[in-house]
């Protein structure tokens, strides 16, 4: 048995609260600091944790990053496009085939449904920006995605748990005076066969250019990476993120004769077990 988990999406709401107990972000879940000793008293252990660091963007990037990027922005062959509504279906299916084929080395892995992915967009088509998300392509096939949105939990908490009319017209008025200052990338994924292309400094760059025009944006959530998967925490210290959260998913074994293991690591270099075959 393991938990806290989301039977959905496993981008959002998932794991123990166990550090960092400030305002929760989008899709992060909260809870009470001795709801750790409920779980580990009952016989729950320590399985995974997610780590969520924040980036201060009204600091500069790394200049070692900087480097990188222009490194990968040389490359002819690729090229980045931000998320455009019109073209709402090309971009699924992209997204879809990146993500498949970059998680599929981690235990866990479910493959996305495409209706799933059409429900989440039309629930956040009221706060998402399309500049916000972003994908790579290699000759145009498309090889990298990053999602990010703003953190709308800044706006929700002054409506109470109502949504009527009213409320309604004062999430309008607090979203027009740029009372959310946070976002958040929710996702993030490369295929493994082009991971040392630089392919995420690439989009970060064409990001960092948006985000520039949009100077209310001073916070910048990187969640959740999880201990499974060192190269995602190794890009998230190149951009000079620091800790700010820390999630646990525990789990508890019902025939205790059983010996416990920790989930399995995603190796760092996924591209060459890509190439010899993956699983």
């Amino acid at each position: 048995m393991d938990g806290p988990i989301n039977f959905g999406e496993n981008d959002v709401n998932w794991g123990l609260l166990v550090e960092g107990f400030m305002h929760p972000g989008i899709g992060m879940n909260y809870n009470h600091s001795y709801y750790k000793d409920f779980f580990e008293s009952y016989g729950f252990k320590f399985y995974f944790e997610q780590i969520s660091n924040h980036l201060d963007l009204t600091k500069p990037f790394p200049e070692r990053f900087w480097k990188i990027a222009e490194w990968a922005m040389k490359k002819k062959e690729l090229s980045f496009r931000h998320f455009e509504p019109a073209l709402r279906d090309k971009f699924m299916n992209d997204m879809k085939e990146v993500y498949d084929d970059a998680w599929k080395f981690h235990e866990n892995y479910t493959p996305l449904d495409k209706a799933t992915m059409i429900k989440g967009l039309e629930k956040a088509k009221s706060f998402i920006d399309p500049e916000m998300i972003w994908f790579a392509y290699y000759e145009d096939e498309p090889v990298a995605f990053l999602i990010q949105f703003p953190d709308v939990n800044q706006i929700i908490k002054h409506l109470h748990g109502k949504l009527n009319l009213f409320n309604k017209l004062k999430f309008v008025w607090l979203k027009y005076r740029k009372t959310i200052t946070r976002t958040r990338i929710v996702i993030m994924g490369v295929k493994p066969k082009y991971q040392r292309f630089g392919v995420e400094s690439g989009i970060f760059y064409h990001l960092n250019e948006k985000m520039k025009k949009k100077p209310h944006i001073t916070e910048l959530e990187l969640g959740w990476v999880g201990d499974f998967n060192p190269k995602m925490r190794a890009l998230h210290e190149s951009v000079g993120a620091k800790f700010a959260k820390r999630h646990v998913t525990y789990r508890k074994l019902f025939n205790e004769t059983i010996e416990f293991q920790r989930s399995t690591i995603i190796p760092v270099d996924t591209k060459d077990r890509f190439i010899k075959g993956g699983e």
